[in-house]
């Protein structure tokens, strides 16, 4: 009976278990569905998806959502064109427990980090580079356990690094690197077990390395360069085997690397430039086999460069420079036959140049300049038959200049200045056809400049000053950025205005030279100075004491009687050329008689002569009495009741006027008439660059190195404007519109001062939008204008040129994995020439400097020009991404002005 009664109880239990668990189902299906509803609601509610429907039911399919099989949110990874900016905090990320990647980088975010971050218990990838963060970074982000990488680069933060990020057990990428962070570099990242790369650099970071960083056996990449570093290098680094790049450089490091580097028998780079180290180098650096780059310049390094060094011979790039080395160059490193670069400059080297020089057939960049090097130039050096820079300059090289350097094609810069160098120019440089800079001035070369050179239409820069040359100058010079010649006193003949446009001492010196014209007084350099025949003797000089008073005092007295006579005449009719004006002196006249000309020319500003309009006004084709073609642009006039305002935009262009740049397109005068102003320019034949690319046949036409040329014009041409105009000149309206190409392609920078001269107090705000598509970023929020808005502009253009359109959606990409090559215009064959690919990439990588977000993080227009004078080589070729681009573009130096070798 009692196991009878024991059955309707269990019975009982079992029901109401059963009944129990029922209950609990439904209680956790509620709980995950009202889970995945907040989810949906915080994404609706962030306002990131705005342009998307409001069925958060769909959310899985949004872009940059991935979900797990519950529909429960694991990613967030935003593509580059949806921006979330100042709605990132509107984000209520303590909804989304199984988040696992949160991919902000790039996308204009501003403020903090939200905390809500910090309690996300699955999240793995953390990436908010490239923003506009700021304060501190929370010790908070020390409670993401599972966090394998932390990337906060490029953004504002500032105090020190939380020594809670020691507690990120699982973490094996820490970025933060371009921020404003001070203090030590905690101990207790030493914690960090699985760490493989550590990025600090580009911060304020100050005290010692911790010896700690030594315990990460894992480490891989460590780079804490740029920063205010002290002490000394840890010797547990020697533990480190894994490391394959170290990067210390430009800290205040005092002391070398330890002995025991050569356990790092897997590193490939190490940079430790630009600190206090002292000493000599270490031998053992020797047998580091797998060694790429080594760069040990500006320090204080002493005594001879290692024989060891002849072992690394997977080397590609060897710095040494500004250093107190002294001794010879090793011949062993002759064995370094994948050299790219060997920069040795700025020493105390002494010797001859080794003949084994001649076995580094892969050396594009050999620096050499400022040792105490003797000797004469190897001939064999012609064998280097990639090399592209050579400098030899500031030693003690005798001998002449082997005609064997003919045979260097792939030359772009040779200087051999400030030696003792004889004998004759050899013509043979004339096959050095991609020569840009040439600089032979301070030696003891004598003979005629040969007329050959003068046919290298690349050059840039020529400087033959302070030596024995002679001979004609021809007449037939092109216009270069910079032409210096002789200081010799036996260079002669006649310069005219329609040869080139020099630097006002270009020809100091030269008695028997004649200067046929005389610039007025620029603002940008003194005017040029006309020098007069000397005397052959002593007799002659004796005569020109006693006549030259006599002859100067007549002729002063029968200037003052013509003068007389003259006003006692009647007044006689104007002669033609008094009517239709002096084309270089418009505005000193009341514009009457010019504008007479400009309104028959044009037949009263008929549309049938107009050929652009802008902003700023209408560009008409005019040709005047005298069969000049100019173009005018009539401006949009809505000062004209103001009488002030005729005056001082008379100054301005008179101003303006003045400016001589062989890349700007001259500014011949104005013409005030009425309610009409217009201002008077150099005439372009084949029109604008926007309108050259958008044409097919005119597009064919601009081959690759046009392009490249092109692009340096405009550079040359801004730098000029920023840099070397007093005051400074900021052009505001830089666009593809505004660059004007003549009758053999080469390019003009036009409407420069323009927004300046219709407001001349708006010397640092905006007056005009500028052009869509070509205005800098920080003008959506300020109205201050800066040079580095033309920075910006010019980025712009420069893409375009190569992309043959403008770049568009290219410009706010991020994390494109397309090549520099797929973006290159379609209608050109790809470019297979190496110098012409150099040209490109070396355009590209600072195409994405000048084009930063961030106005204070773009290069100076200076800067830029004097990189396209003396560029660096950039490794990967068209190949590369636009995503190593715009990095590339991000490490820019833009702080140091480098002058070019």
């Amino acid at each position: 009976m009692a196991s009878i009664d024991y059955e309707p109880k269990l019975l009982a239990i079992l029901s109401i278990s059963f009944f129990l668990s029922c209950i609990f189902v439904s209680v956790a299906a509620l709980d995950d569905s009202a889970f995945l509803a907040s989810e949906g609601k915080a994404l609706l509610e962030s306002g990131w998806w705005s342009d998307y429907s409001n069925l958060t039911s769909h959310r899985c399919n949004w872009t940059g959502i991935v979900c797990d099989r519950a529909g429960s949110i694991t990613e967030i990874s935003l593509p580059w064109f949806l921006k979330v900016g100042n709605k990132f905090g509107k984000m209520n990320f303590s909804c989304f427990s199984n988040l696992a990647r949160l991919d902000l980088a790039n996308h204009e975010l501003s403020g903090s980090i939200p905390p809500q971050i910090s309690i996300l218990p699955q999240l793995r990838y953390l990436d908010l580079s490239s923003n506009y963060l700021g304060g501190e970074l929370p010790s908070s982000l020390g409670n993401l356990s599972r966090l394998v990488e932390l990337d906060f680069s490029f953004n504002y933060f500032k105090n020190s690094i939380p020594p809670e990020l020691g507690n990120l057990k699982n973490l094996e990428i820490l970025d933060v690197s371009y921020n404003t962070l001070t203090g030590p570099i905690p101990r207790t990242l030493g914690r960090l077990a699985k760490l493989r790369s550590l990025i600090l650099s580009r911060n304020a970071i100050n005290g010692f390395i911790p010896s700690t960083l030594g315990l990460l056996s894992n480490l891989i990449i460590l780079n804490l360069s740029y920063n205010q570093i002290t002490g000394l290098i840890p010797f547990l680094f020697g533990n480190l085997t894994s490391l394959t790049t170290i990067n210390l450089s430009h800290n205040q490091i005092n002391r070398f690397i330890p002995l025991k580097i050569q356990n790092l028998t897997n590193l490939k780079e190490l940079y430790l430039s630009s600190n206090n180290i002292s000493g000599s180098i270490l031998s053992t650096l020797g047998l580091l086999s797998n060694l790429i780059f080594l760069d040990l310049s500006y320090n204080q390094i002493t005594s001879l460069i290692p024989f060891s060094l002849g072992k690394l011979t997977n080397l590609t790039k060897l710095d040494l420079s500004h250093n107190q080395i002294t001794g010879l160059i090793p011949f062993l490193l002759g064995n370094l036959t994948n050299l790219t670069t060997l920069d040795l400059h700025d020493n105390q080297i002494n010797g001859s140049i080794p003949l084994e020089m001649q076995n580094l057939t892969n050396l594009k960049e050999l620096y050499l300049s400022s040792n105490n090097i003797s000797g004469s130039i190897p001939s064999t050096l012609s064998l280097l038959s990639n090399l592209i820079f050579l400098d030899i300059s500031y030693n003690q090289i005798t001998g002449l200049i082997p005609f064997s350097l003919g045979k260097l094609t792939s030359l772009t810069s040779l200087d051999l200045s400030h030696n003792q160098i004889n004998k004759s120019i050899p013509s043979s440089l004339k096959y050095c056809n991609n020569l840009t800079f040439l600089d032979l001035s301070f030696n003891n070369l004598s003979g005629e400049i040969p007329s050959e050179l003068y046919d290298l239409g690349f050059l840039n820069y020529v400087n033959f000053r302070y030596n024995n040359l002679s001979g004609l100058v021809p007449l037939n010079l092109p216009t270069p950025f910079d032409f210096y010649f002789t200081c010799d006193l036996l260079l002669h003949g006649e310069i005219t205005n329609d040869s080139a446009t020099f630097k006002a001492t270009a020809f100091e010196g030269n008695k028997y030279l004649h200067l046929n014209f005389s610039l007025s007084p620029s603002i940008c350099s003194p005017p040029l100075q006309t020098y007069l025949l000397p005397l052959k003797d002593n007799r002659r000089i004796h005569s020109i004491k006693i006549f030259l008073p006599i002859t100067t005092i007549s002729l002063c007295l029968l200037c003052f009687g013509c003068c007389y006579l003259s006003r006692r005449k009647a007044p006689q009719p104007e002669s033609a050329s008094s009517k239709n004006g002096d084309l270089f002196s418009v505005w000193n006249y009341d514009g009457t008689i010019a504008y007479e000309d400009i309104i028959t020319a044009t037949e009263n500003f008929d549309l049938r002569y107009c050929i652009g309009t802008g902003g700023y006004g209408s560009v008409y084709r005019a040709q005047l009495p005298s069969g000049k073609l100019v173009a005018l642009k009539k401006l949009h006039r809505q000062e004209a009741e103001e009488p002030a305002f005729d005056k001082s935009f008379k100054n301005e262009v008179e101003v303006l006027a003045q400016i001589r740049h062989r890349s700007i397109v001259k500014l011949y005068g104005f013409c005030l008439h009425q309610r009409c102003m217009f201002l008077v320019y150099e005439y372009m034949e084949k029109g604008s660059l926007f309108c050259a690319l958008r044409n097919d046949v005119g597009a064919v036409e601009l081959k690759w190195m046009k392009r490249a040329h092109i692009i340096k014009d405009i550079a040359h041409a801004l730098s000029y404007l920023h840099h070397d105009c007093n005051p400074p000149i900021v052009h505001r309206d830089i666009s593809s519109n505004n660059v004007l190409l003549n009758s053999e392609s080469k390019s003009f920078v036009a409407d420069f001062g323009v927004a300046r001269l219709l407001d001349p107090d708006s010397s640092n705000h905006i007056v005009l939008a500028g052009t869509y598509g070509y205005i800098a970023p920080e003008l959506a929020y300020t109205i201050a204008v800066t040079e580095k808005c033309d920075v910006y502009s010019f980025g712009v253009v420069a893409l375009e040129t190569l992309m043959g359109r403008h770049p568009g959606d290219i410009l706010s990409s991020s994390a494109q994995a397309i090549t520099l090559k797929e973006v290159l215009d379609p209608r050109l064959p790809p470019p297979t020439n190496e110098i012409v690919v150099h040209n490109i990439c070396t355009i590209a990588s600072l195409i994405f400097s000048c084009l930063h977000s961030n106005p204070k993080h773009r290069p100076s227009m200076k800067f830029v020009s004097q990189e396209f004078l003396s560029p660096k080589r950039l490794l990967g070729g068209l190949e590369i991404s636009l995503l190593e681009l715009r990095n590339l573009g991000l490490h820019t130096n833009v702080g140091e002005i480098t002058v070019p070798r």
